[in-house]
């Protein structure tokens, strides 16, 4: 049986593939767990420094919830989970593990993203699509309802654009989806790998730490008053000033050369 997920690591990129697709990359539990061993992997890597999210195939960046491999309980068909239960889930650990990557992560999206698929691209830093790509939450078709990722569709599109997405179920254009924020850019198909590639290069070629805690520090302020986020981002700024990466930067700066990052 081939891997449900498959990593590689290239030029400081570690690509993570969904390998599902007659099942159009579909979200199995087992699948899920496998998905975040490759997410620590890549976060564990120091040679790895942006992370590129696929999906095998042309038809699915992925499709959401395999139903077929998920417990009732998680779809539907059982009684109030506890709280406990909840947080020990697959899809819980997988949706709440993007803010604690520690590093930038592209989703490329090479085919549909509906459902939980859309949830899991939304949940990248950036998503960068082919042209021919719908994205949608298909779940008020059949009675349910896109619950859980409601919370990352919420952070990227406006109340009166997430609404229509849920109300109706209808998929959008890749090209709306960038207009309403849930995709970062467009690409014609045969220019999918290349934009990818050359977007994971540039950010590879940037300062590691300072990716880390600038990301890390974006999702420390959310939501908190204005004030606070000032106040924190103050004392990252000052931390970071004092990196090695940090002087190395301004030197290859004041030195008109290419900073040699370190991570340090």
């Amino acid at each position: 049986m081939d891997a449900a997920i498959l990593y590689s690591v290239s030029e400081r990129v570690a690509r993570i593939t969904l390998n599902r697709p007659d099942a159009r990359n579909a979200l199995s539990d087992p699948m899920i767990e496998e998905l975040l061993d490759a997410f620590a992997r890549a976060g564990a890597d120091d040679e790895v420094r942006v992370i590129v999210l696929t999906g095998a195939g042309d038809r699915a960046f992925c499709a959401g919830a395999d139903l077929g491999g998920l417990g009732a309980k998680q779809v539907g068909g059982g009684s109030v989970a506890s709280a406990g239960a909840i947080r020990e889930s697959a899809p819980y650990r997988l949706f709440t593990a993007f803010p604690r990557l520690g590093k930038p992560i592209i989703a490329r999206l090479g085919g549909h993203a509906v459902a939980g698929g859309l949830g899991l691209a939304a949940a990248c830093d950036l998503v960068v699509a082919a042209d021919d790509v719908t994205l949608g939450t298909p779940e008020v078709n059949v009675g349910l309802w896109p619950m859980m990722i409601m919370a990352i569709i919420n952070r990227n599109v406006a109340p009166k654009q997430a609404f229509r997405l849920y109300y109706t179920g209808q998929r959008i254009s890749a090209a709306e989806a960038r207009e309403i924020g849930l995709v970062t850019e467009v690409v014609p198909r045969a220019e999918l790998d290349a934009r990818v590639d050359e977007l994971a290069a540039v950010i590879a070629a940037k300062s590691p730490i300072g990716l880390r805690k600038g990301r890390e520090a974006f999702f420390a302020v959310e939501g908190r008053p204005f004030d606070d986020q000032v106040a924190h981002l103050l004392g990252e700024l000052v931390e970071l000033a004092g990196t090695e990466d940090a002087r190395e930067g301004i030197t290859a700066f004041l030195e008109k050369r290419t900073p040699e990052f370190k991570g340090r």
